[in-house]
């Protein structure tokens, strides 16, 4: 995908129909809305994506990262945007309890990484290949997620 030359001035549909002529399995893709696409991610797809979305289609910026517990898993949401194709793409991928993990992507864009460090300390979500995937808020010591549902306050 390295040297694909972006696309400037897509519709949301045409932004669509590229990611599904480029991506047949694990990515399920739609429109929602003025300027606003939606896509469900399997993880093991999700920098691919990415990779995709910035180089072929002109995403340019990581708006926000973030985490989520769904109890029986969680959930990792993306919103990247494209000012030349003047819409937003929000990316949900699933990705469980027991091995919180997912791919990186601050290599694609360096705004991420920040949002990943905040959504790996407040959730416990590990991001590979992060370049420095450390505390930002919370004491070094801190042995807990405060963002999961399981974590209780003390003297609640």
């Amino acid at each position: 995908m390295q040297g694909e030359m972006p696309t400037v001035g897509l519709s949301e549909e045409a932004v669509v129909e590229a990611i599904k002529k480029s991506f047949t399995d694990g990515v399920t893709v739609g429109v929602v809305g003025p300027r606003r696409i939606s896509a469900r991610v399997a993880r093991s797809v999700v920098y691919k994506l990415c990779e995709h979305l910035k180089s072929a289609l002109s995403f340019e910026h990581v708006s926000c990262l973030s985490g989520v517990d769904k109890v029986d898993h969680m959930e990792v949401v993306y919103h990247i945007s494209s000012y030349a194709n003047e819409c937003v793409i929000e990316i949900t991928v699933d990705v469980p309890s027991d091995d919180p993990e997912v791919d990186s992507i601050t290599p694609l864009w360096g705004g991420a990484n920040w949002h990943e460090r905040e959504t790996h300390e407040l959730f416990g979500i590990r991001f590979k290949n992060h370049p420095k995937l450390e505390r930002l808020l919370l004491p070094f010591d801190y042995e807990y997620f405060p963002f999961r549902k399981e974590f209780k306050l003390r003297g609640r």
